[in-house]
């Protein structure tokens, strides 16, 4: 197995100076923007991204030209790109902010020609300072070239950039939080409907909200076709997408791959196989939001719909995995521990639940547990995502409540007995 390296081409290539855009131009950066912007139409770059068949790359997996296509009508549109990367084992935008925000840029300006926008956000992770400052830099040398604002390329079309450092809150990567929050308010989720942002988003106007990683992706599709796009990967899941690998692996970091290989082959080839020849217990493979895979699951393809017809999702691509001798409980009640902190309050099922699932796990780790705490977990599970199902129902706005229930079911299903063996034999209530 190897990368097919598209995206971070540049930034392999040029490793000293790859954010300056002088190292960007001198490998044709800039070049389809402003091709794109002289030469094309608002329809033909619609027309390509769908040809792509790229799917979003943030972890809803929805098809990128699609979700371009619902944009309503109105004078005033906006671009927010999405760069709150708070999902615990993802590190993959941030080195795209970091070492190659040319790329973004560029890829943005192809989308607000595409979309008739006229302004863009980059709403990045609060604890992103160095990526951040990278992407300011980036922006103020795009405007010095002309690339940015009144007349770019010397055309009549103008386009602005905000950079919007958030505050360090998990939910505002939810789409409406971050919304919320690039308008001075609360990062909680709105409702929807009716607050779709392609309808109804940024100050009540339509707004595109998206990825780094999709947004990124745009110069290579325009550049060089959307039909060649999608001969990468399998059908579903063309293109590349880079993995961050993570846990008790020899060989931890970001990799550039075309999407269908066995998650067993990507952690044994790139990853380097598991620390100690020790076998997996347990992976999780798209983020800390996905229920879990056991160890004799690695043959799984690491497409969207092959981890999806298996009860899970791809979600941000991060995979991290988990040896023979990790606590699966310790490791849960960590996770569960991560969104109950990160819970924005705005539920009750949420803000109180993701609480009580901590305090439970908490005490069988410990070894206080009781036997009626296993279903005690599964009821309070139950009252944040009914059914226990998965794409999970909710009883709150957002999915983060339900991120907490992912751990818990997966402990359940598969490793009951490892949470039986913490519980005291004396203790029957």
């Amino acid at each position: 197995m190897k990368e097919t390296i598209l995206l971070t081409k540049h930034m392999r290539d040029n490793p000293e100076d790859s954010h300056l855009i002088d190292s960007y131009e001198k490998n044709n950066g800039y070049s389809t923007a402003k091709k794109t912007i002289l030469e094309s139409s608002p329809e033909k770059i619609l027309e390509e991204i769908k040809a792509s068949n790229i799917r979003g790359r943030g972890g809803a997996g929805f098809p990128t030209g699609v979700k371009w296509g619902f944009l309503a009508e109105d004078e005033d549109r906006y671009l927010v790109i999405n760069a709150d990367e708070s999902e615990p084992g993802t590190f993959k935008d941030r080195i795209l902010l970091e070492r190659d925000p040319h790329q973004l840029i560029e890829g943005i300006i192809i989308t607000c020609f595409s979309a008739n926008i006229k302004e863009a956000f980059i709403y990045i992770r609060g604890e992103y300072a160095k990526p951040a400052r990278r992407v300011q830099q980036a922006v103020e040398q795009a405007y010095q070239k002309g690339y940015l604002g009144k007349n770019i390329f010397g055309s009549e079309i103008n386009l602005d950039i905000v950079v919007h450092l958030g505050a360090g809150a998990y939910i505002c990567g939810e789409e409406t939080a971050l919304l919320n929050s690039l308008e001075g308010r609360r990062g909680e989720p709105r409702l929807k409907p009716p607050y779709f942002p392609a309808v109804k988003g940024l100050y009540m106007k339509p707004t595109l909200v998206n990825n780094v990683e999709t947004i990124s992706s745009v110069p290579w599709i325009i550049e060089n076709g959307g039909e060649e796009y999608n001969k990468l990967g399998v059908e579903g899941s063309t293109g590349t997408r880079i993995f961050s690998l993570s846990g008790h692996v020899n060989n931890p970091g970001n990799y550039e791959i075309e999407m269908g290989s066995p998650f067993g082959e990507f952690v044994e080839t790139l990853g380097g196989g598991i620390r100690n020849n020790k076998k997996v217990k347990a992976y999780i493979p798209g983020g800390a939001s996905a229920p879990w895979f056991r160890g004799d699951q690695l043959d799984i393809k690491m497409t969207i719909d092959d981890v999806a017809n298996n009860n899970s999702m791809l979600g941000s691509g991060a995979v991290v995995m988990m040896d023979e001798d990790t606590n699966l409980v310790s490791a849960a009640k960590s996770i569960v521990s991560f969104f109950a902190h990160e819970s924005c309050g705005q539920c009750t099922p949420c803000r109180e639940g993701t609480t009580w699932l901590e305090m439970i796990l908490d005490r069988i780790a410990s070894g206080r547990g009781r036997t009626s705490d296993m279903n005690l977990l599964l009821d309070v599970c139950d009252n944040i995502s009914p059914g226990l199902s998965w794409p999970p129902k909710m009883t709150t706005i957002c999915p983060l409540g339900p991120s907490a229930v992912s751990p818990i079911t997966s402990l359940m299903n598969d490793f009951r007995d490892e949470v039986e063996s913490l519980i005291p034999t004396k203790v029957l209530l």
